[in-house]
């Protein structure tokens, strides 16, 4: 699992590497679908911490 400024460092590197239009554009697509999915892991590991904390609660 990458980080961030993982996914970050090697977009930049594509980018500066890239010859031609279609090169950037394969770079911002993967750059995008790297960056959605740590996104959804980050929100199911937090809705994970939301449940736990609620299930410990009482309903009012």
């Amino acid at each position: 699992m990458k980080g961030v400024a993982a996914i970050h460092r090697k977009y930049q590197v594509a980018l500066k590497r890239a010859k031609s239009r279609q090169q950037v554009l394969n770079a911002y697509w993967k750059h995008k679908k790297e960056s959605e999915s740590l996104l959804a892991r980050h929100l199911k590991d937090e809705m994970g911490e939301v449940k736990r904390i609620k299930g410990k609660m009482e309903y009012r």
